[in-house]
């Protein structure tokens, strides 16, 4: 657990404030209470300004945060959609970036129709001297195409930039993507996953809110050093974050 330089400071600013009104009060001879107490006010103003400054500091960063991860969920879930895409069309996730782009420009589902039918069972006709009997069966009429952008996008272009971190320090910064197989019950079982460091996104941020955001283990917050989706240990897709972040796509 990251040392919290900040708690350790209220509380031992707590216990020497306590410890000088003691002594002020108890021990002092009047003569010097009237310095000593104007240094005592000094300290309780000084010690008033850094808590409101702390507690304001760790609230703006909160919102810094939040707002941040919002925007950074939305590339994720469009990577998400995209490499499921690619899955459901080419059997696998995709790990280059620019293969991912030229799936979605480039690639088509195909829609289907399936319907239900009867044929005559030769086997089972011949088996009773002739007499037409017949076995059921699905048909998979194709009924079109159409493209993995507009299907996803629509005319929106944002999967071009979709793996894109927003607000990293450098504009050409890229989610890490990783791509492949792993084997459960003897079945190679296609997984991905696309993630950045929190320390990326919160690059202007004040280092020791940053350390404490990375040990979060909560219900509430993205547990972990990383905003990720997907596993490359196992078959999930989902994201590493709770429902409210993503509560608007």
């Amino acid at each position: 657990m990251i040392f919290n330089l900040q708690n350790l400071f209220l509380i031992l600013s707590i216990i020497i404030t306590l410890s000088i009104v003691y002594f002020v009060k108890y021990k002092m001879q009047d003569k010097h209470r009237t310095p000593i107490l104007t240094i005592l006010w000094i300290f309780i103003i000084t010690f008033s300004y850094l808590t409101f400054t702390s507690i304001n500091d760790e609230i703006k960063f909160d919102e810094i945060k939040n707002d941040r991860y919002q925007l950074v969920i939305k590339n994720l879930i469009d990577i998400r959609d995209s490499q499921l895409a690619h899955k459901d069309i080419k059997g696998s996730f995709q790990s280059d970036w620019s293969s991912l782009v030229q799936f979605i420009e480039n690639d088509s589902f195909t829609i289907t129709q399936r319907r239900d039918s009867s044929i005559i069972d030769k086997e089972l006709t011949k088996r009773y001297g002739g007499v037409k009997t017949y076995k059921d069966i699905v048909i998979i009429d194709t009924l079109g195409f159409i493209s993995v952008k507009d299907s996803l996008f629509k005319y929106d272009e944002r999967y071009r930039n979709m793996m894109k971190v927003p607000f990293s320090e450098n504009d050409n910064v890229n989610f890490e993507l990783s791509a492949g197989f792993i084997n459960e019950n003897n079945i190679n079982v296609p997984v991905f996953e696309a993630k950045v460091k929190k320390s990326v996104i919160l690059h202007d941020q004040a280092i020791n809110l940053i350390l404490k955001e990375n040990e979060v283990q909560s219900v509430d917050g993205v547990n972990g050093s990383t905003l990720k989706i997907g596993s490359m240990v196992s078959a999930n897709t989902n994201g590493n974050w709770p429902k409210n972040y993503s509560k608007n796509k």
